[in-house]
């Protein structure tokens, strides 16, 4: 740098010095913006292809698409109703499966009066281990099965420390929200190969994009859907097989009670039912969507997250929950 004495000129000469690192920042800032531009809208075109125009077009034929039945456990309350319903609008005949046959009569003959289609039930209670899937292979061995969802799960009855949590408890998350869809996929699955159609939609949950303090084991059961989903797709997709993990946020069940205090109202849980709208309008388009476009601006916000940050969130609400709750 050249001498000098008066501070203008020193001003001058680092300005100099310094203009090659002040157009390396601007470089990157215009690189950023741009990369940012871009994300957001491939993201806005996303949301609007999942989440709007299949509501403005038409009607996919599902039945033409997979096949003229579709199996869906879980199914006599909750997400697994509504998306039963949602089916047997669409012309498709509907199988239930869940462990109370009272319901499970009731639900089949309303589907049926109501939509006109086709339907059965199978009396199956998943938390009793290997037990249930014999009868229920052989119940749906002469059956065309073109979309099979896996909706059967359980949930805690309200925020809890995982070693508050009863070895039933975890025994049912790991038979009911794992197992069962590793069996019911391996039953219906052979069927679809050999037809060369056919959809798996798994009913996993946004727990599985960030770790939940007080769900531990539910949260880690959803992952494993997750997963599952995504891996079986590559495996199938050549086979004409199209597998959805469905991560939705928190809906307002009776599987949620808490969906229905006071905290529960200020997040605005979707029912059941607008849920499933949205939901069966994304099959065959996305294999890894929350089904709803209000879930997915949540789902992208909390992956964005610091998982330190989102942990720390998470548990200060789960223990506010657990006091309302208990």
């Amino acid at each position: 740098m050249a001498a000098v004495d008066r501070f203008s000129l020193l001003y001058r000469e680092i300005s100099r010095s310094c203009n090659f690192y002040i157009e390396a920042l601007a470089i990157v800032g215009a690189w950023y913006t741009v990369k940012k531009c871009v994300s957001l809208a491939f993201d806005t075109y996303s949301m609007l292809r999942l989440h709007v125009i299949p509501k403005l077009g038409r009607e996919v034929d599902l039945v033409k698409q997979y096949g003229k039945w579709a199996v869906v456990t879980g199914s006599t309350d909750g997400v697994g109703k509504a998306y039963a319903e949602e089916l047997a609008k669409r012309g498709v005949n509907i199988i239930l499966i869940s462990r109370n046959k009272e319901k499970l009569e009731a639900v089949s003959r309303s589907i049926s009066e109501t939509y006109q289609v086709e339907t059965d039930f199978i009396v199956a209670d998943f938390s009793k281990g290997r037990e249930p899937y014999p009868a229920i292979k052989e119940a749906l061995k002469d059956r065309e099965i073109g979309i099979l969802v896996n909706n059967v799960g359980v949930f805690h009855d309200h925020p809890e420390y995982f070693t508050n949590l009863s070895e039933d408890m975890l025994w049912d998350l790991i038979h009911i929200n794992i197992a069962s869809a590793n069996m019911m996929t391996h039953i219906v699955l052979p069927g679809m190969i050999k037809k060369k159609k056919g959809a798996i939609v798994n009913i996993s949950s946004a727990s599985c994009c960030q770790p939940i303090p007080m769900f531990t084991t539910y949260g880690a059961s959803k992952s494993y859907l997750d997963y599952f989903s995504r891996a079986l797709h590559y495996e199938c997709a050549s086979k004409g097989i199209f597998v959805q993990s469905l991560t939705p946020f928190i809906i307002a069940t009776k599987m949620v009670p808490f969906s229905r205090t006071p905290l529960g109202k200020y997040f605005s849980f979707v029912p059941a039912e607008k849920y499933a709208s949205h939901a069966i309008s994304t099959l065959g388009l996305s294999t890894r969507t929350t089904g709803y476009w209000r879930h997915a601006l949540k789902f992208t916000l909390v992956e964005q997250l610091p998982e330190w940050v989102w942990a720390r969130l998470a548990l200060y609400f789960c223990r506010i929950m657990r006091k309302e709750t208990l």
